[in-house]
């Protein structure tokens, strides 16, 4: 019982933490600006947000990433309004590390809620880098997910008091998982993005898709920071930024689904994403924010004015479909102009799309 008290405490600390430490504007997203183009020869009523990672085909190119679970009746309740929101309008949802359900099975309901609330929606299974086979198939089965997340959190799990402390043999676990699941694979960062070499490895360990979980958003290493007694402040400036990660990625990549996530807060930001080379967007704290502030009803439609605002977008830049915007003529500068092309990759490739 105290180690469930304390696992549900901690889940309610990282939620009350995240709130209170907010989000910067570090993602590298306002490095980028699309090229503006005067006859664009599109219509709002012609635009079609449809998108796919991988064999999943999704209405729209937004999720509601990972956030939480396992943490008793305050968790549940999250999810299920994250599940009623994402019902609501049709996007696919990530329920939290499901660890705590397979260690606890009275924590199981917490996760279970989102696919009780959203039978037919398109649902990400969660867990830790450090999982099993075993524990992998447990998740899935355990919400009848589409896909399983497999996190990465290196950074976190080091500035965490009581986190791991060893990280050998990750990268085979991948690889076997990725081979006995039934269901794909997505691996993600959880706010310290990823370099090329990264994502080579686990496209190669078999993942399907590549979820970046960029420097920039809910920054997890401030949030461990603040339950040490002696902070590890230099974590906290620590990671690749989303805008980079996304075209490192990318750049290894022409055919793999890459996910943009990582202080991804608007409209704007979504389609910036999408035009370096993503398949579909993740928002987390944003949403979440929204949600227990002001309730469901208010997620929904700012999920919506969200779906608006990228029609809107991609009418402008003459954009009909997400792989049109794929191919949107873009212009990058400033600190992720430099970075890439130290890292060798040709930022002219974007500015001289046609």
């Amino acid at each position: 019982m105290v180690m469930n008290l304390s696992r549900s405490k901690r889940k309610w600390d990282h939620i009350r933490l995240a709130l209170e430490t907010g989000q910067l504007r570090t993602a590298g997203l306002d490095d980028v600006s699309f090229v503006h183009q005067s006859l664009p020869g599109t219509s709002l009523d012609s635009i079609n947000l449809h998108t796919e990672i991988g064999e999943l085909s999704l209405s729209s190119p937004i999720f509601i990433n990972a956030m939480t679970g396992g943490g008793g009746d305050r968790t549940l309740d999250i999810n299920r309004k994250l599940a009623i929101a994402a019902r609501e309008t049709g996007v696919g949802i990530a329920v939290g590390s499901q660890m705590s359900a397979l260690k606890d099975a009275s924590e199981r309901q917490t996760y279970e809620i989102v696919r009780k609330e959203y039978p037919e929606g398109i649902i990400f299974a969660n867990l830790g880098s450090e999982a099993s086979v075993e524990q992998a198939k447990q998740a899935v089965d355990m919400i009848g997910a589409d896909a399983l997340q497999l996190h990465l959190n290196v950074v976190q799990e080091l500035t965490m008091p009581e986190g791991d402390r060893d990280f050998t043999g990750v990268l085979a676990r991948i690889e076997e998982i990725a081979g006995k699941i039934d269901v794909p694979l997505i691996v993600k960062e959880t706010g310290f993005g990823m370099g090329a070499e990264t994502v080579e490895k686990l496209l190669d360990a078999g993942a399907m898709a590549i979820d970046v979980g960029g420097f920039g958003g809910t920054n997890f290493a401030s949030i461990e920071n603040n339950r040490r007694k002696t902070r590890l402040d230099f974590f906290e400036g620590w990671g690749i930024p989303t805008a980079v990660s996304i075209a490192e990625a990318r750049n290894i990549t022409q055919t793999q689904p890459i996910i943009a996530s990582g202080g991804i807060q608007n409209s704007l930001d979504v389609a910036k994403a999408i035009a370096l080379g993503a398949n579909a967007a993740g928002l987390a704290g944003q949403f979440l924010r929204i949600l227990l502030e002001s309730g469901v009803d208010e997620l929904v439609k700012e999920i919506n004015q969200l779906h608006e605002e990228i029609a809107y977008i991609m009418t402008a830049l003459g954009a009909k479909t997400i792989a049109d915007l794929q191919t949107a003529p873009l212009v990058i500068s400033g600190p992720t102009w430099h970075w890439l092309n130290e890292r060798g990759i040709d930022t002219s490739t974007y500015s001289r799309r046609k």
